[in-house]
């Protein structure tokens, strides 16, 4: 065998995991500016409303949803946008939801935190503190019933652990062995309070374990760890073995919401966290491994942008709903009695 083919399938696997990695970066880089440029428009008041931001997180959404396919279930929190960019729900759909439009993935009636997508199976946008894990549960219990080869993916904060739903239903997940997934985002902070002033014990993933689950953390902010933990969990959901639970220690960049002045926290320690932006670590590795150009990372950027500056465009031009649709959805049309 000549030199040359004996080396060609190290350059293919190369070549493979580079271009892995470069889906990766290009899905979190697209959740990032996303992002930012909501802070613009909000800050600019061209959208209203609560407005919660995922930035320093995007690992999470991107790494575990690698692990999932279109079959399977989503259902998120009010921190919802990278869920959804990461579920493939347009930027354009978003982004009209965001301004309110009726073009919007929810209508214009859900606004930031109350993304939703039927077709791509994505369950909200859920505003209220683990109000999405009864629901995932259901999701589950309903495929298991049907015997569909399906996972519910259920994303909630470490806040949920105080919650008594989170508890009701990781007892009936384990009791009835649902296909269900479980990413607990630990950024340390339910809202403005920090998680050791919230939780006597602070291992959730070993909290969670005490449900007779399989459950182990992972590092948040390193994104093909995040992908290798949710794959393993996926795969042994699908093998029957029960739901799954994974702890993704990671951290918010920015306040609770656009309305936190953000002064329970200190700025030194949002500064060391910084230093392991998923972004920023996921690059290095890509260049180290001559797999990124600033060539090829400008283009990236170039293409996200050009992407989010047509859905901001399109969310503008887009029409709101018409006021005689306003009680549309309300409530239900009456029943023919005949």
């Amino acid at each position: 065998m000549s030199a040359e083919r004996a080396t060609r399938p190290g350059r293919t696997a190369a070549a493979k995991a580079g271009g892995h990695h470069q889906d990766l970066l290009t899905a979190m880089l697209r959740i990032r500016r996303f992002e930012e440029r909501c802070v613009e428009l909000y800050s600019g008041a061209r959208i209203r409303g609560f407005v919660h931001l995922c930035i320093g997180e995007e690992a999470v959404a991107v790494g575990v949803h690698r692990a999932l396919t279109p079959q399977d279930a989503i259902v998120s929190t009010y921190r919802d946008h990278g869920h959804a960019l990461a579920r493939g729900v347009p930027e354009a759909d978003v982004m009209a939801e965001m301004y309110g439009r009726a073009t919007g993935c929810s209508g214009g009636r859900g606004g930031s935190m109350h993304l939703f997508d039927a077709e791509r199976r994505f369950y909200g946008g859920n505003a209220i503190v683990a109000g999405g894990l009864p629901l995932a549960a259901g999701l589950a219990l309903a495929d298991r019933l049907c015997d569909r080869s399906r996972v519910t993916c259920c994303f909630f904060g470490d806040g949920a652990f105080a919650e008594g739903e989170f508890h009701e239903t990781a007892n009936l997940a384990a009791l009835w062995d649902l296909p269900l997934l479980l990413v607990c985002e630990n950024n340390l902070y339910a809202m403005g309070t920090a998680l050791p002033r919230h939780q006597a014990q602070t291992d959730l993933a070993a909290r969670a374990a005490s449900y007779g689950m399989v459950a182990w953390a992972v590092d948040g902010m390193d994104v093909e760890a995040v992908e290798r933990a949710a794959r393993r969990a996926v795969e042994g959901i699908r093998a029957g073995t029960g739901p799954h639970f994974l702890e993704a220690r990671t951290y918010r960049f920015r306040a609770h919401s656009m309305y936190d002045p953000d002064r329970y926290r200190d700025k030194a320690e949002i500064e060391e966290w910084k230093k392991r932006d998923p972004i920023a670590r996921l690059t290095d590795l890509m260049n180290e491994n001559g797999e990124l150009t600033k060539k090829r990372l400008a283009r990236i950027e170039r293409e996200v942008a050009e992407e989010i500056d047509a859905a901001v465009r399109e969310a503008e031009q887009a029409p709101e709903e018409p006021v005689a649709d306003l009680l549309r959805h309300v409530t239900s049309p009456p029943v023919d009695a005949a």
